[in-house]
């Protein structure tokens, strides 16, 4: 992050801001918060969000874990690098590179959307690091964002056209970031103004809308990527909000797909359960490490 690019607005108490250096040339500096204390628990955010997405849940957890809540290749404040690919392999690779470089093991990998995904993909290459794997509404489906209203539809639409695409990706009006992001939630004031403020505010960094393109055009590798999923030797728990955007047959699908898999659906709850249901996942963290430490 340069002197003159945005700094961060929110400021999430206990937290610290750190980097890990790119290796090489093509390779972004990534970005990541750590609070805590205890196992390594590693936070993948949304689809168009940032570290900050885990601002409700972090504090909650930071007395059992040492967290690292990563923002993603090219998100948050992580490095935007020319030309870089946001393909699912490509976004995998940034999180392998938190893992390795910072040395962690009996890592927890928790992720909502399109983070689920990538810890289901993370935890299949690197199965001696990874203790369990918590998928929240896993974004491995056709339709996704533009599931969230009529007018997520055609913002996503407009990003993704031919010519005119650059052009929507670099405006970002509140009123429809809001709406596509209220699609997200049962309930609707989970979406507090400041972190729309902070989301609209890394949009302004030089660079993000060609980022926030590439990863909506590169949301089907997200799909090819469920072929993976079998390679997962963790234990795992699938987590849907009862309002997802997926639909029953997509979470059937991983249903089967992960026989073994434990399932939680959350009553009344949308896509962005971080935001509007913490307290669910820390007593799924919780339950799970009690059961751990009972044997």
């Amino acid at each position: 992050m340069s002197a003159d690019e945005p700094r961060p607005t929110i400021r999430i108490p206990g937290t610290i801001s750190r980097t890990i250096s790119a290796r090489h040339e093509g390779e972004g500096v990534l970005r990541y918060l750590q609070a805590g204390s205890g196992a390594p628990l590693v936070l993948l955010h949304t689809v168009r969000t940032q570290a900050e997405h885990f601002r409700n849940l972090i504090p909650l957890v930071a007395d059992l874990y040492t967290v690292y809540a990563l923002d993603l290749p090219g998100m948050g404040y992580s490095e935007i690098v020319s030309g870089a690919s946001y393909e699912e392999p490509a976004m995998r690779a940034g999180v392998e590179r938190l893992l390795t470089e910072l040395d962690l093991a009996d890592v927890t990998l928790l992720g909502e959307s399109m983070g689920a995904t990538l810890a289901l993909t993370a935890a299949a290459d690197l199965p001696e690091r990874v203790r369990r794997v918590v998928a929240v509404n896993a974004y491995d489906f056709r339709g996704g964002i533009a599931r969230s209203s009529l007018l997520a539809r055609a913002v996503v639409g407009g990003v993704l056209a031919p010519g005119i695409g650059p052009v929507i990706a670099g405006v970002e009006p509140r009123p429809a970031l809001r709406a596509i992001l209220r699609g997200g939630v049962g309930d609707k004031a989970a979406l507090q103004e400041d972190y729309l403020d902070e989301l609209l505010h890394v949009g302004t960094r030089p660079g993000y809308p060609v980022v926030a393109r590439s990863v909506y055009r590169n949301l089907p590798s997200l799909i090819a990527a469920r072929s993976r999923y079998r390679d997962v030797t963790a234990p795992i728990h699938l987590v849907y909000g009862e309002r997802d955007w997926s639909r029953p047959a997509d979470r059937e699908a991983n249903r089967a797909l992960l026989p073994r898999a434990e399932f939680t659906q959350v009553p009344g709850a949308g896509h962005f359960i971080a935001l509007e249901r913490p307290d669910v996942l820390v007593d799924l963290l919780h339950a799970r490490d009690g059961a751990d430490s009972a044997h």
